[in-house]
């Protein structure tokens, strides 16, 4: 399709006038009237009516039909020129839980926003279990979950341990009491949140599950919302606990027993997009770069 022919064509029935049309384009009138008449022997057809006395630039029912077409064309050159301006891109699709994606992840997320060259990004929160499914049917590139499973083609590795905390209300008597026993706390005051197996192992230890009058929520932020009393206590994974203590409303406490760690996982497909893999290594660095190795968490752990 003659490029050229077609800008003069829509110039002409913008202006109305093919002087108004090379002034419009900054060439000569010959030029505009040379590329229509190419664009015309192109198409096989006049686009123009032409004629003596014929004052207005009026279309033919063919220049009629064909204005639309040349519309349409002119906005896939203009997204075409941008898309070639802006050069080779970078794009990644990163699924996260929910309390991971709050919590844990969103210095990693700032720092690819800022990453340069440009990475397109898209970002999705469901439950980890929903994200194995997703990352299998290659809707998004890259997950990170608080699980761990066996699915072929799916690479798994940990990517950040979590400990796990005591978190009160910040009053007077809370403050002061910097350990405490499991023993020590009654269930009837606890707002349960189950965040893993191991976890629940843990917990079933220590307060019989048939008989537990706890408080159970599905997401760490109600735990936020709904502790209004000194006696209330809640075990979390230390990154949620920091960002409640952030808000001055709440303080950490030591258990003697301690629960397990929770393990979070990233997994990735076994064979990317090689359109994703240059974003894939983007990634990697950043959380080399910003988040604990599993190792040396491990090892402050036994300490």
């Amino acid at each position: 399709m003659y490029v050229a022919g077609i800008d003069a064509f829509l110039a002409i029935v913008q202006t109305q006038s093919l002087k108004k049309a090379a002034e419009l384009l900054h060439l000569t009138q010959a030029t505009v009237s040379y590329r229509l008449k190419t664009l015309e022997e192109e198409m096989g057809a006049m686009l123009i009516e032409r004629g003596k006395g014929i004052q207005k630039i009026t279309l033919t029912p063919f220049g009629e039909s064909f204005v639309v077409i040349a519309e349409r064309w002119s906005v896939l050159k203009r997204d075409t020129e941008k898309l070639q301006a802006s050069g080779p891109q970078l794009r990644l699709s990163i699924g996260g839980s929910n309390s991971l994606n709050t919590y844990v992840l969103p210095p990693l997320y700032r720092a690819l926003m800022k990453h340069t060259p440009k990475i397109r990004l898209v970002f999705r929160t469901q439950h980890s279990i929903e994200l194995w499914d997703t990352l299998e049917r290659r809707e998004i590139d890259v997950a990170f979950v608080k699980m761990e499973r066996t699915v072929p083609h799916i690479a798994v590795e940990p990517f950040f341990l979590d400990e796990s905390v005591l978190i009160r209300l910040a009053t007077p008597e809370n403050a002061s009491l910097a350990t405490i026993h499991p023993t020590e706390l009654s269930s009837e005051n606890e707002i349960y949140w189950n965040w893993g197996p191991s976890f629940q192992l843990w917990h079933d230890r220590w307060w019989d599950p048939l008989r537990s009058s706890h408080t159970p929520v599905d997401v760490a932020g109600l735990i936020f919302a709904l502790m209004e009393d000194a006696k209330q206590w809640s075990v979390v994974p230390k990154s949620v606990a920091n960002s409640f203590v952030r808000s001055g409303q709440f303080v950490i406490q030591q258990l003697l027993d301690l629960p397990p760690a929770r393990v979070c996982y990233k997994i990735t497909h076994k064979y990317p997009k090689a359109t994703t893999i240059r974003s894939l290594e983007c990634l990697n660095q950043y959380i080399d770069l910003l988040l604990p190795k599993v190792a040396d968490k491990r090892e402050e752990t036994i300490l």
